[in-house]
């Protein structure tokens, strides 16, 4: 699965990079951005991905010069489609978001897809070549994600947190002393910040940590 940055706010995948071409156009993007809700924004991403698939099949049904060119487009930024709702939804587990609705979506979009991607494999047209292997990437990728959107989203979640431990891991054995000291503090500052957070609102107590009233008891 490829990396995509992801970030609620400031940040959408598909935004261009240097040298790279989007893979979602300049509406798409902007509706990604106005999606805070992860569940909505893979729902947003699986409509996205459903259209990819609709124009594959139009371009197919048309025998017209330059058409291999835009399947392979297509196919390509189809398949990087998946790979963001993949990435929000990982980042999603890792916050603890329930995203079983968004998921029922992306499963949906993914059982109409995959076997009109394998058709096309199947039964190649003359111009297959010369997109053939985004096609392959396009019904793995296709596969792979179908799974994971039907599967225990439980044991995904603490797949992703046992991966992003095993990341933190290996950027901490990289550090110096003074650096993962830092870091330390870094972490524990933000955590701090979080009990805050939920701490705010509460009725004050006198009572110590682990003291309950006598009728609690």
């Amino acid at each position: 699965m490829k990396t995509v940055l992801f970030c609620l706010v400031l940040a959408a995948p598909g935004i261009a990079q240097m040298g790279h071409r989007d893979f979602l156009s300049s509406r798409e993007i902007d509706q990604i951005k106005e999606a805070q809700e992860p569940n909505q924004r893979v729902a947003l991403y699986a409509k996205f991905a459903r259209e990819r698939v609709e124009l594959v099949k139009n371009l197919l049904s048309k025998d017209k010069p330059g058409r291999a060119g835009m399947i392979h487009d297509a196919l390509d930024d189809y398949s990087k489609i998946l790979d963001a709702i993949d990435d929000v939804t990982d980042e999603a587990l890792e916050g603890h978001v329930d995203m079983k609705p968004g998921l029922n979506e992306v499963a949906k979009v993914e059982r109409e897809a995959l076997p009109v991607l394998q058709k096309v494999q199947q039964n190649p047209p003359k111009d297959a070549e010369l997109y053939s292997f985004v096609l392959k990437t396009a019904i793995e990728s296709t596969s792979d994600s179908l799974d994971a959107a039907q599967g225990d989203l439980g044991k995904r979640a603490k797949a992703v947190e046992a991966r992003q431990e095993r990341e933190k891991r290996t950027v901490e054995e990289s550090m110096t002393p003074t650096e993962r000291n830092a870091q330390r503090a870094e972490d524990l500052k933000a955590a701090k910040a979080e009990a805050d957070k939920e701490n705010q609102g509460k009725p004050p107590t006198l009572y110590r940590p682990g003291e309950k009233h006598q009728d609690q008891q």
